[in-house]
Parts: C-alpha cells; sequence; structure tokens
C-alpha cells in the first residue's frame, strides 16, 4: 500500500514556475515507477511525465518536454515536478500516482494516486 499526498500548486502568472512535491508513505516507494497526470475540467486524465524507480529513465508529454521535469528523492520517499514557462493551457488538477512496474503512460497501469492539487496559471 502506497498513500501520496501532493502539494506545492496554487496561482501562477503565465511564464512563471511551480514546483509540485508528491510525499509518499511506506517503505516500498523505491520499488514503484512514479508519474504525474493533470486532468483539466470537462477532460479526462492525462499524462505529464513518468519516472522509473532509480529515477534514472524518464518519459514526457509532448506538451511538457522542455518545460517540465520529474525527479525523485527516495531517500525522502518524494516525487517532484518542476514546471517552468507555464501556460494558461497547463491549469488542471495535478494528480502523482504509483506503478508497479516500467514507465508507464496509461491510467490504468497506475495502482496508487494521490488527492490532486490545483494549478492555475493566468493570462
Amino acid at each position: 500500500q502506497v498513500q501520496l499526498v501532493e502539494s506545492g500548486g496554487g496561482l501562477v502568472q503565465a511564464g512563471g514556475s511551480l514546483r509540485l512535491s508528491c510525499a509518499a508513505s511506506g517503505r516500498t516507494f523505491r520499488r514503484y515507477a512514479m508519474g504525474w497526470f493533470r486532468q483539466a475540467p470537462g477532460k479526462e486524465r492525462e499524462f505529464v511525465a513518468a519516472i522509473s524507480p532509480s529515477g534514472i529513465r524518464t518519459r514526457y508529454a509532448d506538451s511538457a518536454k522542455g518545460r517540465f521535469t520529474i525527479t525523485r528523492d527516495n531517500a525522502k520517499n518524494t516525487l517532484y515536478l518542476q514546471m517552468n514557462s507555464l501556460k494558461p493551457e497547463d491549469t488542471a488538477v495535478y494528480y502523482c500516482a504509483a506503478a508497479p512496474s516500467g514507465i508507464p503512460t496509461m491510467t490504468g497501469e497506475y495502482d496508487y494516486w494521490g488527492q490532486g492539487t490545483q494549478v492555475t496559471v493566468s493570462s
């Protein structure tokens, strides 16, 4: 069982930056691939970025490449998402999730989810 709690969301102007954090409970965090997803009102939840258990390998959605960076600190049981050059279309609730294998991009491959943190980017 892994419990996930996101933080770091907020209101920011276009072009600004935010750093999201996801704190995980338990000693098994280092065994899981981790991902960030987001969901805007009226839209499906979409993949943003994912990272392997070791942190060596990462994957990004095209919309995140070059602007967002996913990292993890297994000693602190924490996942991060650094978001730069934010755009109004990045506005969404951001969720972190844990997957038992691979570096998946599909929601169905993740077993555990956080409650989400709101990111709002004003123009």
